[in-house]
């Protein structure tokens, strides 16, 4: 079988960290990258060849990379708020192929609201190409044994479990439009709640039943400012990111809690609980997840490594994120994560798209799920709005947009 040939949008972090994660892949190679500037291509694209995942080169438009023969799939990491632009370029470049495009996978979120997630699956679905939700959590190797270890011993015994939790929590993003509500679509909720909300449901879901085994019947949330608005922190954004990111104005909410309360297929109450922040103030990225059951439970927490050095205050060197990533320390004891793009889940994810889209079959996750994702996340900041649950299942999700993201929030 020839290899997926895979062309990315966008040249961040996340690009980068994909291409990382694609060595541990087979049956793959990087032909193309896109992006806003045809520099930040190049280095992307150099940094692909460097890694030997194949003769990248630069495109100076999406356009041009969907309508190339030397791609077959793209991957979508562009920020949240190219979203429809982007997957419109796609389409177009379709059009003008001799041979469909295998596939199309989108970072989360894969919208900033239901009326944007509504118009980038519908436009997939006219254009006839393959999707899927890149969320890579859902694929991190301690999820995923945890419960297969769970489903497998403890269920069949002594019954379904009936609780999730899920949480990740950093000291804030790399980018300056992670920051801003409107680019965004909101804050940490759109950012990373994301992330919980569908790790916990997948927790909770038997090993293979269908989305639609769960249904989702009442959604309450809450959101704040705990550290980013007072005004030390206000001016250090500034002065990290520049004037357009400017909290004394425009806030975005760095924290967020989010209960999801489920119905089994028999009618049984689940729940899923969910946390995320931007002011966690610790070694790096700590991503925990626990599931619980009538007689067991399961919990994995990801800066509990079991590698970790020391270093003394003789140890001065530059800061990095070379132990960890969102790493918040150069001295003491600092764990290490030995393969990040493994643990987090991206090297199971793109193995997984990359084969689904090879041989034609659909992925675990499409972009039905991302939109169902962001159905939760929508109900969600209407209920931290407005002080009330929220049923997901409500059509007046379909226009809502957050105040965050509207730019109107005071916290």
């Amino acid at each position: 079988m020839d290899p997926l040939r895979i062309g990315f949008v966008g040249a961040g972090f996340n690009t980068n960290f994909h291409l990382q994660a694609l060595t541990e892949v087979r049956d793959c190679v990087v032909t193309g990258v896109a992006s806003r500037t045809l520099a930040s291509a190049e280095r992307s694209a150099a940094l692909a060849r460097e890694l030997g995942l194949g003769e990248a080169r630069a495109f100076e438009t999406v356009e041009a990379m969907a309508a190339d023969p030397s791609v077959d799939a793209i991957w979508i990491n562009s920020p949240n708020d190219s979203r429809v632009a982007v997957m419109e370029a796609i389409a177009k470049g379709q059009a003008a192929r001799s041979t469909p495009l295998k596939g199309v996978a989108c970072e989360k979120p894969l919208a900033r609201t239901m009326a944007e997630a509504d118009r980038v699956v519908a436009l997939m679905e006219e254009a006839g190409i393959p999707t899927g939700y890149l969320e890579n959590q859902v694929f991190s190797p301690s999820v995923v044994r945890g419960k297969e270890v769970i489903w497998r011993r403890a269920v069949p015994l002594t019954g379904r479990p009936f609780l999730a939790r899920a949480a990740e929590e950093h000291s804030g993003p790399h980018s300056p439009w992670f920051w801003q509500g409107q680019i965004q679509g909101g804050g940490v909720m759109n950012d990373m709640m994301c992330h919980s909300v569908e790790t916990a449901r997948f927790l909770l879901t038997e090993p293979g039943a269908a989305r639609e085994s769960l249904t989702a019947v009442s959604v309450n949330a809450q959101i704040a400012s705990l550290k980013w608005t007072r005004p030390e922190y206000i001016q250090e954004l500034k002065d990290t990111h520049g004037p357009e990111v400017d909290y004394s104005q425009k806030p975005s909410e760095d924290f967020a809690r989010c209960t999801i309360e489920f119905r089994d297929a028999d009618g049984r109450p689940l729940v899923a609980e969910a946390t995320t922040s931007w002011c966690f103030m610790g070694a790096g990225l700590r991503l925990s997840f626990e599931l619980l059951g009538p007689e067991y439970s399961m919990r994995s927490n990801s800066l509990e490594t079991g590698l970790e050095v020391f270093f003394s205050r003789r140890i001065q060197g530059d800061t990095g994120e070379d132990l960890v990533e969102k790493q918040n320390a150069e001295q003491g004891v600092m764990p290490i994560v030995p393969g990040e793009a493994a643990a987090y889940g991206y090297a199971a994810e793109n193995r997984h798209m990359v084969q689904h889209f090879l041989q034609g079959t659909r992925p675990e996750l499409t972009f039905e799920d991302g939109r169902e994702v962001v159905r939760l996340l929508m109900a969600a900041y209407r209920s931290a709005e407005s002080g009330q649950n929220v049923d997901p299942s409500d059509p007046e999700l379909a226009d809502f947009v957050p105040a965050v993201a509207r730019g109107q929030w005071k916290p």
